[in-house]
């Protein structure tokens, strides 16, 4: 784990995922995210023009946040975003070549996960961090399994199908953060309206927060 990346986890593991967003929009869509309390923000690859969304917030936010490159299945991809200044590889799968190749360059990743044996090949190529994917249809229970055999220092991020409304039942079974797609984000949303829902993201995961310490 990097220590950008462990730092951002620290104060609020929760990822916004930004899929469709655009370069005329993603560094006013990021602002309402840092100022609703995010830390780290991703860019999907399978958005318009994403790596110049991704190069627009690194430009803008880089200094205060995680900017990451989602939905990132090959090495040249990994590449281009570093280029970019992503300092967060995700993807969907695990790729062993994707992920060394985010590692060497010293860059945090986190590739999805659906079997445990997928997950402890991810944490032999060097992954920072999983995403069990796609957590709504896995489930606690698998999470939970999972938390018994896999090593204490790698965190677990659920992704997929996951609102605030998931937040509880997935850290009680080990989740360590989480990924938020549409429940937060969809492309041509008002910028007021993201704000709004991000607000009540961080809000549910500091009740959580507070009530486990």
């Amino acid at each position: 784990m990097t220590p950008i990346f462990e730092q951002a986890s620290a104060q609020l593991p929760l990822i916004p995922i930004l899929r469709g967003i655009t370069p005329d929009a993603v560094v006013e869509t990021g602002a309402a995210l840092l100022d609703a309390g995010f830390t780290m923000i991703e860019v999907p690859l399978n958005s318009p023009e994403p790596f110049a969304s991704i190069a627009a917030l690194a430009c803008a936010f880089g200094d205060r946040a995680v900017i990451g490159a989602g939905t990132v299945v090959d090495v040249r991809a990994v590449e281009r975003a570093a280029g970019s200044g992503a300092t967060l590889i995700l993807a969907p799968n695990t790729n062993p070549d994707v992920i060394a190749r985010g590692a060497s360059l010293g860059l945090a990743t986190m590739p999805g996960v659906a079997t445990v044996s997928e997950a402890f090949a991810a944490i032999d190529a060097g992954a920072a961090a999983l995403k069990l994917f796609p957590a709504g249809s896995l489930g606690v229970t698998t999470l939970a399994a999972w938390r018994a055999v896999l090593p204490r220092s790698i965190p677990v991020y659920a992704v997929g199908g996951i609102s605030e409304d998931d937040y509880r039942p997935f850290v009680a079974a080990g989740a360590a953060g989480f990924g938020i797609g549409t429940s937060l984000y969809r492309p041509g949303q008002s910028v007021a309206e993201t704000g709004e829902r991000a607000r009540a993201a961080v809000a549910a995961w500091q009740t959580i927060d507070e009530q486990s310490q």
